[in-house]
Formats: C-alpha cells, structure tokens, sequence
C-alpha cells in the first residue's frame, strides 16, 4: 500500500497522516474482526452477483489528481446529479450522471496559503449537503479566521461565507436537519459538533461529548441526522456514536453504535433501519454495518476503491467517493447496487 507513491500531487501531511492512521489503529473486537475476515474477499469474488449485499460497483468517473481533484464528499439531487467537493482544489464540482465533470466554483487561497490549516497544513473543502431548493452548503477549512467556517452557494450564484467557525479547528463533516433548518457540523480537531441555523450567525457548540475527541489525528469526521439523532464516526477510533436530538434541541447522552472501523472516513444509512455503509480510508474498503455492530467488507480495492472518503445513497444506488490520498492514483466516484 505504501509503495511507488507520487508525492510530487499529494499533500505530505496527507500522506503520512493517512498512514499513521492505517498502521496504529487498534485490532478490531474479534466479532467485528471475525466478520470482516470472513468477507474481506467478498466484493472481488461475488459483488457481481444478485446474492451479495452490493453488486454491479463500476467506476462512474474519474478525476484528475494534478489538478487537486481530490473528492471528500458529496450530496445527491433527486436526478442523480452528484455534488462534490475537491478537497485539495479547493473546489465544488457538479458530476452529472452520465459523467461529466463541471467545476461550480472555487474557494479563495488564503493569504498564507493555507499552511497552518491544523492537522493537514492546506487549505481544502470538505462537507457538502444539498438544500431541497438546490442551494449547497459546504466547509471550507484554512487554519485563517477570514475564511474558515460555513459556506453557501445558490444556483447560479457565487460561493459566500455564511458562519465563521474557528481557525484553530478542522471543519469536517456536514448535516442538514431541512425541518428546522439547522446544519450540524463536526470538527475534527477540537473534537465537536455546532450547529447553526441555514440563514448563518455565530455556531454554537452542540456537543463536546469525550467520544468525538481525536486520538492523535482526527476525531469527529463523517456525520447523519437519522431518526431523531445526530450520528458521527471518529476516524482515530474507528466507531460511530449517537447522540440523540432532545425535545428542546439540546444533545442526549451519547452511545457507540459500532467499532472496529478503523479510519472511517464517512457513513450513509441504506433505508433499512441503523445499518449502514461505511468508508474506510485507509484500507480502502466500505463495510456494511449492521445495527448491532457487526460488519463486513463489501468493497474493496478489487473494485476500485483507492482512499474512499464518502458514501451517499439514492433508491437503491450507492455511490462512493475515492480520493486517493494514500494510493495518490485514480481519485474516482464508483457505483454500486445496493440488493437488500
């Protein structure tokens, strides 16, 4: 996994972050660990067919990795129409679905070139969710005060900063609650979740519950808004806790969900109930996550999986996003059926 790297398009910090993440997360409980081996072959030998939990993975689009076409997340239209942020580009891009790539906008370089952005040391965007009327909101994280926070952009408009949050933190993922109008935010750094209205103002803290905390890299990463509460993966500790939304808005009293998901990027529900499908950078893999825990690879590097970062759903269609921040090869948007 290590070898024949081109570091001359990846972000060093990025290459060794990743892989100290890869090589020092603690072995899976033997459930969780018993499971995956068992099906680590799975997507190689049988995705293909109609018995496997995901079939027919094929990659949908590739980008350019010259060009810092890095993708870290992505939000669905209701046509198929994926929304992504190039995370070292700086970029949101459209891809249609038949393909086609068309950069939307670009992010200003800050004025130090983003070099004490924590953690990673570059400037980059990371979560993305799609407003019902089509308007995309997105982080945007650059260790500067002036442009690290809460971004908007309408259609056919121009990117605009909505809610500043910290320079000294690391923007990651991004949730929408569209019934109150409420965006829920992980930092990976400082180990929370704010949330603020889609209007804008000031981020409160929601919650700073010890489970998001990192654990030597990044912490809070990927979040859902699923059934009453607010659910993230802790990329350093491979888990995915709850936190329930109380009746007055206030964070519940959290609960780990699932571990043993080493360098869990990001997560997506598949419609039936708490399972879910979950990336896992490192290894280049997805898990199926069942509601107790339990898991089991689905795909792999077989399939073309290279430094998968997000997962979306839509119907029965599950599309996958690759940044290759390790491979540093084939940054790529893969698709897949989901059978059950």
């Amino acid at each position: 996994m290590f070898r024949k790297l081109s570091t001359s398009t990846v972000p060093a910090a990025v290459l060794v972050a990743t892989a100290a993440v890869t090589l020092t997360q603690a072995p899976a409980p033997a459930s969780a660990a018993s499971s995956s081996a068992a099906s680590v072959s799975a997507s190689s030998t049988s995705i293909s067919t109609e018995s496997a939990p995901l079939s027919h993975a094929r990659i949908a689009a590739h980008f350019d990795l010259a060009k810092g076409q890095t993708p870290e997340n992505i939000a669905l239209a209701p046509d198929g129409t994926a929304y992504v942020t190039f995370a070292q580009g700086r970029q949101i891009a459209e891809v249609s679905p038949g393909g086609r790539t068309r950069i939307l906008a670009t992010l200003p370089l800050p004025s130090d070139g983003g070099v004490h952005t924590p953690a990673l040391g570059f400037p980059l965007t990371v979560g993305i969710v799609r407003a019902p009327d089509g308007t995309l909101y997105f982080l945007y994280a650059t260790g500067t005060a002036d442009l690290t926070g809460v971004w908007r952009l309408r259609p056919g408009g121009e990117p605009r900063r909505i809610a500043a949050l910290p320079a000294d933190g690391l923007p990651n993922g991004l949730a929408l609650d569209a019934r109150t109008r409420t965006l829920y935010v992980t930092d990976s750094v400082l180990g929370t979740v704010r949330r603020v209205r889609t209007t804008g103002g000031t981020p409160g803290v929601w919650s700073a519950t010890p489970e998001l905390a990192p654990a030597g890299f990044l912490g809070a990463n990927g979040l859902k808004i699923h059934d009453g509460a607010v659910w993230v993966g802790n990329l350093d500790k491979g888990t995915v806790v709850r936190i329930p939304i109380l009746r007055d808005g206030r964070a519940g009293t959290v609960t780990t969900e699932a571990t043993g998901l080493p360098g869990i990027d990001d997560f997506a529900f598949t419609g039936r109930g708490e399972r879910l499908l979950a990336a896992l950078n490192g290894s280049s893999e997805v898990a199926l996550v069942q509601p107790d825990g339990s898991h089991s690879v689905v795909l792999d590097p077989a399939d073309g999986l290279q430094n998968p970062t997000s997962i979306a759903l839509r119907g029965n269609k599950v599309y996958v996003l690759s940044a290759a921040y390790l491979t540093a090869k084939d940054p790529n948007l893969l698709v897949a059926r989901l059978n059950d």
